[in-house]
């Protein structure tokens, strides 16, 4: 292993670690790892769509968007230099792993452990998520599954019929505090027990990136979209408070998103729906929807 002192801000190490005939590289440098991996994530934004998300709002709102542990940004090359693969860690939340060779990620949990990098849950395409977790469990000891997704492509897009009542709009300062219990709720639901959903309603009404489905002036649907990056947009999250389900809201707001992020220049619409609820996978594929492959959050105590 070698280390070098960092360059950027906020960059405390910079790590090169060999691994077989790749080598992980990591560093805290959000600069050094747009030069080193951006490239190599837009060549494939619908696999990595969390990452290239993540580090467009580091690069917006700063190093500390998502906490005030530095993030750690890593990328893998081949013996002919290459990139093939990349992670980034923005603490509290957990590793996200790019599209990647299988030997990658099972090489990964032992380059973190020699950082001392501490995080406990690990997000990916499932087969990576499963080679990291066989070399993590000797690590940090046996994983629990927190939700199994499966990532959605949109092909053309089918509007609820019959429609429900009511329209969408973009999302106001004043639909703040319900909006923010909306995401508690929704962060609730799916076991994510990090998500701050202050800091995420309010960027997202800050760009114009949140939609509400609104009936007789009554909000009773949201639906987040992110900027487009790579010509890809994702949807979420989708959230129906339960006294106002079972109306075909959710389709509604969800499409509208849709159409949004097309307008925006997206030619790549994605969603994530948890396979624990077949009713939201079941209407986002009516809308015209389609799997583009399954993925893993699992957790370390």
């Amino acid at each position: 292993m070698t280390c070098r002192t960092g360059t950027g801000p906020g960059c405390v190490v910079s790590a090169d670690h060999q691994t077989g005939r790749m080598v992980w590289h990591t560093s805290s440098d959000l600069r050094e790892h747009v030069a080193n991996a951006d490239a190599f994530l837009r060549e494939r934004p619908t696999e990595n769509t969390v990452l290239l998300t993540v580090a467009a709002t580091l690069r917006e709102r700063g190093h500390h968007a998502y906490g005030t542990v530095d993030p750690l940004f890593g990328w893998c090359r081949s013996s002919g230099g290459e990139v093939v693969g990349a992670f980034l860690h923005t603490p509290p939340r957990g590793v996200l792993l790019s599209h990647m060779p299988v030997e990658a990620a099972r090489a990964l949990p032992d380059e973190l452990a020699a950082l001392g990098r501490r995080f406990g849950e690990i997000h990916g395409h499932a087969p990576l998520v499963e080679a990291f977790t066989a070399r993590q469990r000797e690590i940090a000891g046996a994983p629990r599954l927190m939700r199994h997704e499966r990532l959605y492509r949109l092909g053309e897009l089918a509007w609820p019929s019959p429609a429900p009542a009511g329209s969408a709009r973009r999302a106001r300062p004043g639909d703040r505090a319900a909006l923010v219990s909306w995401h508690d709720a929704f962060a609730r639901e799916i076991g994510d027990p990090e998500s701050v959903a202050t800091v995420a309603v309010d960027y997202r009404i800050g760009y114009g990136g949140l939609l509400v489905w609104e009936v007789d002036g009554v909000a009773t649907s949201m639906a987040g979209v992110s900027r487009p990056i790579a010509d890809m947009a994702r949807i979420g999250p989708v959230y129906t408070p339960p006294e106002f389900r079972g109306r075909g809201y959710a389709g509604a707001v969800t499409a509208a998103a849709s159409e949004v992020a097309r307008q925006a220049g997206a030619r790549e619409v994605l969603l994530f729906a948890d396979m624990a609820n077949p009713t939201s996978n079941g209407l986002y594929q009516r809308l015209g929807f389609r799997a583009a492959g399954d993925y893993l959050v699992m957790a370390f105590d």
